[in-house]
């Protein structure tokens, strides 16, 4: 199992239209319904802050996320806005949890 939390700091202008584009990978990946990968992002009270979680079955799983259109065009878009924070890429562990994963 391939576990990432991501996190980072967009402009305040930019925010609405990164949440736009992650409703869009979203939306692709609830259509794909793939059974190895769990995605979810979340904004913290700043408004602009971004926390990504990614919990894939395995390195394939996470490949296939990460070559969805829309999960290309929210990550060269994010890039060239022009971040305050650059994302920091944490893989994690799991240790224990209330849900069965892969």
């Amino acid at each position: 199992m391939k576990v990432i939390r991501v996190q980072y700091t967009t402009t305040a202008q930019y925010a609405p239209i990164n949440q736009q584009n992650i409703a869009a990978v979203v939306a692709e990946l609830k259509t794909l319904n793939h059974p190895g990968i769990k995605y979810g992002a979340w904004l913290l009270p700043d408004g602009k802050t971004f926390m990504h979680f990614d919990q894939c079955e395995s390195e394939e799983a996470h490949e296939v996320l990460t070559s969805l259109e829309s999960f290309k065009k929210f990550a060269d878009e994010l890039h060239a806005s022009g971040l305050e924070v650059e994302p920091e890429l944490e893989l994690l562990s799991l240790v224990a949890s209330t849900e069965t994963y892969y």
